[in-house]
């Protein structure tokens, strides 16, 4: 296990040796024309294109990747369902051509954050910076997609007001991007295409809320298969985990984020908190994941309060009520994956979950992983997804009912090993500037 943290670090490390002169940076969104929408746009249906353009896709913003690859500015809705613009990347392989039999997979990143310019369509860019170094890393995964033949559409799920943990924004948005890639003439989809989800952490929260949304929402998508790991369930159950530990920054972000998904939460947070409280949820909505992870660690985010229990209040019970998960159950097939003892996302409200969505009638293969924690399952946990998620675009069924299997390690297995060691040769490559797919 160890030696293969340690092939991963190696790539980071390679990927940084080899990185040219940095190259200026684009605008970010909130500086940026093409993220605002036209006129008119609420009238039109979700998942409609609104705009388009061609980008070039970089790992960490300065190793380009050579992939096909446009930016969608499509109308959504927000978490309050009101008409909302916000914008997917989508790729092909390098040199693919258009074609209706090719499946596409929408990969949800953990952007974990509540600024602007910390979504994935900006991070992804040429000169960027590494401000959301956590979610950039995901390219390699996202590359491993691409390299299955399959388009990919990495949407920027938090919207416009980047409203972190918001989970009806965040499925509306994972649905839309999907019609909206479906809807662009380049790629050739139509509405017959086979369609994945994937996500961890922050991305499972999208992926696992669109999942639940599907049947209601949008009922036409032929999704195959949705892989989910270290599903954070209940919001309010991770910020207690959180709270005065080295993950306190991601909670401080998911206040950061609801505050700006939902007014009156935004209201109490003004008028319940202190003004060193204030002054740093200001911070919070400015800093990407890593920053605040490095600015709150270890803080007491309750002190920053002028009331005791902040959570017990109406106004925060109400909205953390709104985005814990189990509103539906799920009729794409599910595969779960979870550290048994993961310090920040418990995994006895996965554990619980699966069993509701079970006796719900879901297809859900759920593999729970002793050796792991939280960040080295978003690893290790990574090629046993990959494996199902083939099995599923290819046609192959998902099998009827559930199960539940509990692993010294998700990588021990021959086929995960592989596929392994396979991603990791050919993200190499591709850092190296080798075409993906």
């Amino acid at each position: 296990m160890k030696r293969l943290l340690a092939v991963l670090c190696a790539v980071l490390l390679v990927s940084t040796m080899a990185a040219p002169a940095m190259a200026a940076a684009p605008p970010p969104p909130q500086s940026d024309p093409f993220y605002a929408p036209p006129d008119g746009y609420e009238s039109l249906a979700p998942g409609t294109v609104l705009r388009s353009r061609e980008v070039g896709v970089s790992a960490f913003a300065a190793l380009p990747q050579k992939v096909q690859a446009w930016q969608l500015l499509y109308r959504t809705n927000d978490a309050l369902d009101r008409p909302q613009a916000t914008v997917t990347t989508v790729l092909l392989p390098w040199g693919a051509k258009p074609s209706s039999s090719r499946p596409l997979l929408s990969y949800q990143v953990a952007e974990d954050s509540a600024a602007p310019q910390c979504a994935i369509s900006y991070q992804l860019r040429q000169g960027a910076g590494n401000d959301n170094i956590v979610a950039q890393a995901e390219i390699l995964l996202i590359d491993a997609a691409v390299q299955q033949g399959w388009a990919v559409s990495v949407p920027d799920y938090e919207g416009p007001k980047s409203a972190y943990v918001a989970g009806k924004q965040a499925g509306h948005a994972t649905l839309d991007g999907i019609r909206a890639a479906q809807n662009f003439t380049p790629l050739g989809l139509n509405a017959q295409t086979s369609v994945g989800l994937w996500g961890y952490s922050g991305g499972a929260l999208a992926s696992g809320w669109a999942a639940e949304m599907q049947p209601s929402y949008a009922p036409e998508l032929n999704i195959k298969g949705v892989a989910e790991g270290g599903l954070p369930v209940n919001p309010a159950h991770v910020l207690k985990n959180a709270n005065g530990g080295p993950f306190a920054g991601i909670a401080m972000s998911g206040i950061a984020g609801l505050g700006q998904a939902y007014p009156q939460l935004a209201e109490f947070l003004d008028a319940n908190m202190t003004a060193e409280g204030k002054a740093a949820l200001a911070k919070a909505k400015t800093q990407c994941n890593s920053g605040n992870t490095a600015t709150f660690a270890f803080k007491d985010l309750f002190k920053y309060f002028t009331i005791q229990d902040p959570l017990n209040q109406p106004v925060p019970r109400q909205v953390l009520a709104d985005v814990t998960m189990g509103k539906a159950t799920p009729t794409a097939p599910l595969f779960v994956y979870h550290s048994v003892n993961d310090e920040l996302v418990p995994s006895a409200d996965t554990d619980q979950i699966v069993r509701d969505y079970c006796a719900g009638g879901a297809r859900v293969k759920y593999q729970r992983d002793i050796l792991s924690e939280h960040v080295i399952l978003v690893a290790t946990g990574a090629a046993n997804a990959l494996n199902w998620l083939k099995d599923r675009l290819s046609g192959k069924p998902a099998p009827s009912g559930c199960s539940t299997k509990t692993v010294l390690s998700s990588l021990l297995s021959p086929s995960a090993l592989v596929t392994f060691g396979s991603v990791l040769y050919h993200d190499l490559l591709a850092l190296f500037g080798r075409p993906v797919g």
